[in-house]
């Protein structure tokens, strides 16, 4: 329903338009709690072979930095509660601490999922139903790796789409300049480890 018939059916009540709610827009909440904001979602990838895969990735919005967490065709609750705690295992070890982690309402994000960020005190904040532009940084990165790197390849099994994804992140993080960054990388040519890449693969199997 468009803004316009919203706007005639509360005229034809006598209805007034709520008054804007107190606190900040969601642009600006992202713009002022930045350093401390994630945001992930799925990637799928077809091989030659129809098999489909589900690559669960990871962006820093301060500096744009992208962490492939996990390639698997069967992203069920064990397999996304355990690559959210290698995500927090390696984050606290590098000494980073995040408060929010943005994500859709994907069925494949389950309670445990929410509740490993939790543990190290990251809340997970869904954005609202239908509202893509709610995580417009993930949405963005899906497009960008597929123009630039998977639409132009043939995938033949996961080992080898973990080694294609692993060598665009390297490039991706460490050499491809970003508008949104006044054309320089998420991690400095400087830094001699770029350090983005986080057990893709399925965990042990008990």
């Amino acid at each position: 329903m468009s803004k316009g018939s919203v706007a005639n059916v509360l005229r034809r009540h006598g209805l007034r338009p709520a008054p804007r709610r107190a606190g900040p827009t969601w642009t600006e909440f992202l713009r002022a709690q930045a350093k401390g904001i994630v945001v992930t979602d799925f990637l799928t990838v077809d091989t030659v072979l129809l098999r489909r895969y589900y690559v669960l990735f990871v962006i820093e919005i301060d500096r744009r930095v992208v962490h492939v967490l996990g390639v698997t065709a069967n992203p069920n609750q064990g397999w996304v509660a355990q690559v959210a705690r290698n995500f927090c295992a390696e984050h606290e070890d590098a000494g980073q601490r995040f408060r929010f982690l943005i994500r859709d309402r994907d069925t494949k994000f389950t309670a445990s999922f929410d509740a490993v960020l939790a543990s190290i005190g990251i809340e997970a904040v869904k954005t609202p139903v239908r509202s893509p532009r709610a995580n417009a940084f993930a949405e963005r990165w899906v497009r960008t790796v597929r123009e630039d790197c998977l639409d132009h390849l043939l995938v033949l099994s996961r080992r080898h789409l973990e080694a294609i994804l692993d060598e665009y992140i390297e490039h991706y993080n460490g050499a491809r300049p970003h508008r949104g960054l006044q054309l320089e990388q998420p991690v400095p040519r400087s830094t001699t480890t770029v350090g983005t890449k986080v057990n893709c693969g399925d965990p042990p199997r008990r």
